[in-house]
């Protein structure tokens, strides 16, 4: 897409927002259908070869919608911010439904996540999510960036304008955190 196009594109998202936060549910159901196609492109890499996941693409932006529009005092700034927030609401609900499996009695499977961002490799989502959780205690901006680029699977430029840093600092912290990841899960602590 073209500079200018993109631009205009942007301040119209922009307006949207700014509307929606002074009151506007229309603004709100506007920009929720502009960057429609942007959530099912972040829902469909969350789901993709999950096996038998009972949630599409459709239920978990439904879902993240649905939560967005209940939550009160919302304020997102741009674009991204919107983004990020729907990556991270989705990567909840993921875990949500990988919990509610596994404390399920009967017909027991492991909620897998697969994604090209890591090479394909499948991932517990709950081990994930303990790993996050200990993560976050370690360096709670890594976690974000890994929330943001895993679930939400928005771009390097993209998470450079949510966090405030350059694209070079992004992708030196996604090296760093994809490494203590694969560490984690590799190497999970013990309950004892």
């Amino acid at each position: 897409m073209s500079g200018p196009a993109r631009a205009g594109e942007t301040d119209g998202t922009n307006l949207l927002l700014y509307q929606w936060r002074n009151g506007s549910s229309e603004a709100r159901d506007r920009l929720i259908e502009r960057l429609h196609p942007e959530l099912v492109q972040i829902a469909a890499a969350r789901l993709r070869r999950e096996r038998e996941s009972s949630l599409s693409t459709g239920d978990l932006i439904n879902q993240v919608v649905l939560r967005i529009i209940r939550s009160e005092g919302l304020a997102f700034t741009d674009r991204a911010h919107f983004l990020a927030l729907s990556s991270r609401l989705m990567r909840n609900i993921l875990i949500d439904h990988a919990r509610a499996k596994a404390s399920s009695k009967r017909d027991h499977v492991k909620i897998e996540l697969c994604t090209a961002i890591d090479g394909g490799r499948r991932v517990d989502l709950i081990a994930l999510e303990t790993a996050l959780i200990r993560l976050k205690e370690l360096d709670a901006e890594l976690m974000e960036l890994v929330e943001m680029r895993y679930f939400g699977g928005m771009t390097i430029g993209d998470i450079a304008i949510v966090m405030g840093v350059s694209e070079p600092t992004v992708r030196r912290r996604w090296q760093v955190a994809r490494a203590w990841l694969a560490d984690a899960l590799t190497n999970p602590l013990s309950d004892d």
